[in-house]
């Protein structure tokens, strides 16, 4: 086993992520001084896990990010700012073919918990698995990319895909495929794996009661010493945002990941350490245009031109939402500053009337999932949308566990869904592509399928800059939806804890955090 210095969502989980509804420079370790050693941290989690097999964990910051990397480690992870890769239990990834191609090279002397080997062979094992849609995986378009996996050696994988992806690396860092499991371990079956799961990240499972807590310990034989540099987490789950702040505030946590811009703010101002990660794109209502009303475009314009964002904000935030006027945030190399919508009330009334006048009134039911956030959005589009003429708002109100059947079903008119990211392969294409299956929205439009193509497979940055404006330009066309709030990645960290470092889509790393005594 090697010591080392440090190297470095699908529908569903877009669709569930957005109902929960600055940098991550942790400048907090500066102050306090080197990592301390020991201690227990208790950790609130948003959802608990429906099992610890990698494959069908979520590596975003909602679910199971966290417990994710705490169990299994990361084959690399991505500077938030820049997107650039850093390698950890993977020594590289590299293409000589413009992405057609890939060598995944690990770090020789890896092993699992169990002291059995991490080599090549049991990447390829995880990641052809993923694959398989019995398992339901949230990772399945991502890993669908690979056309087939070859072992060249111990240490070696040739990754051949479907077709040229040169930034493939973002695949793998923002899902499941990051996380590698004992093969042996996983064969055993799912019931089994739950009660041992047998991973090679910086802790191990030392007790899961259900819909209580899990414990974790320090994994010994972690690769990178001397992380993690705590020696136990306790992981509990609230999926409430105002009682895991408040939890945390009374003392009864150390570290709480949150969703919700208002709570976040509310810990900001009580002087608790609240790490951000900025991401692109953001939440949005998504208009099915598989399906009228919003088969026609005009409807989708018009609830657009008629929505207020800033009062959603102050209607589901309390106002201390970001409101996303552009689809790439200032600091990316892809920002144009060209709004997505331009709100105009009389435009939406002729529209509306418009569509009325042909037998088409806009009228929909707009699906939320029961979480405050959800429930605050849906009601915000309502109640704006109800004072215009020839439009007709319905709320139908389902419960999280209805969203893979969602997905799979496409029966709804209103949605919310996301489209969060560092850097825009792959979450764009997902979302947007008329051969996605987690595009939410129907939209399958021959410009904006090229433009997206070009994105994808560019190799050089002047062209992925046009494919992007070409993207953008189309969206705001086409207007799939409304975008309404930024993501909010959020760690909030108790006021003796230090080393908040994420990656990905606000995936926070267990290992390095650590409590001043």
């Amino acid at each position: 086993m090697i010591r080392s210095s440090r190297l470095l969502a699908t529908a569903a989980v877009a669709l569930v992520l957005a109902g929960c509804g600055g940098t991550s420079s942790d400048t907090s370790r500066d102050a306090a001084g080197d990592p301390v050693s020991g201690g227990t941290a208790t950790v609130i989690q948003i959802t608990e896990p429906r099992s610890l097999d990698p494959a069908i964990m979520s590596n975003t910051w909602p679910f199971n990010a966290f417990l994710g990397n705490a169990l299994y480690g990361t084959l690399m992870i991505n500077k938030p700012e820049t997107g650039e890769i850093e390698y950890k239990l993977a020594e590289s990834f590299t293409t000589e073919d413009n992405g057609a191609t890939f060598e995944l090279r690990l770090h020789e002397g890896l092993t699992f918990s169990d002291g059995s080997p991490l080599n090549a062979e049991a990447v390829k094992f995880n990641w052809d698995r993923i694959k398989d849609p019995s398992l339901g995986s949230a990772s399945i378009p991502e890993a669908s990319l690979v056309s087939s996996t070859e072992v060249v050696d111990a240490t070696t994988v040739k990754v051949t895909l479907v077709a040229p992806v040169p930034n493939y690396a973002q695949a793998v860092v923002s899902t499941s495929m990051n996380w590698i499991g004992s093969p042996a371990a996983l064969q055993k079956g799912q019931q089994a794996f739950d009660t041992n799961p047998i991973g090679a990240g910086p802790f191990t499972v030392d007790s899961w009661t259900r819909q209580d807590r899990i414990e974790l310990v320090r994994n010994a034989g972690y690769w990178d010493a001397p992380r993690p540099y705590l020696e136990r987490i306790v992981l509990r789950t609230n999926t409430d945002s105002n009682q895991r702040v408040n939890t945390l505030i009374s003392g009864g946590a150390d570290v709480v990941i949150d969703t919700n811009w208002e709570t976040i703010a509310r810990a900001r101002d009580m002087g608790y350490d609240t790490e951000v990660q900025p991401l692109n794109g953001g939440q949005y209502l998504a208009m099915n245009a598989r399906r009228a009303p919003f088969d026609d475009v005009r409807a989708r314009k018009a609830v657009a031109a008629a929505l207020d964002v800033g009062a959603m904000n102050q209607s589901v935030y309390n106002g201390k939402g970001e409101v996303p006027t552009t689809l790439f945030t200032e600091s990316s190399p892809y920002f144009v500053d060209a709004p997505l919508v331009r709100p105009d009330k009389a435009a939406a009334q002729r529209l509306f009337d418009e569509l009325a006048a042909e037998g088409k009134k806009v009228s929909f039911t707009f699906k939320s999932f029961p979480s405050p956030e959800s429930k605050a959005a849906s009601e915000s589009v309502q109640a704006q949308l109800s004072a215009f003429r020839n439009v007709e708002v319905k709320v139908q109100t389902i419960d999280h566990t209805d969203s893979s059947k969602l997905v799979a079903t496409k029966d709804f008119e209103m949605v919310i869904s996301s489209a969060l990211f560092v850097d825009p392969e792959p979450r764009l294409w997902a979302v947007f592509h008329g051969d996605s299956r987690s595009n939410m929205s129907g939209i399958d439009d021959e410009q904006l399928n090229v433009a997206l193509e070009k994105g994808r497979t560019s190799t050089n940055e002047q062209d992925r800059k046009a494919a992007y404006d070409a993207v953008q330009q189309r969206l705001t066309e086409l207007v799939p939806g409304v975008f309404y709030t930024r993501g909010s990645p959020a760690a909030v960290l108790g006021k003796n804890v230090y080393g908040a470092v994420q990656y990905g889509n606000g995936s926070l790393l267990p290992e390095e955090l650590w409590i001043q005594p």
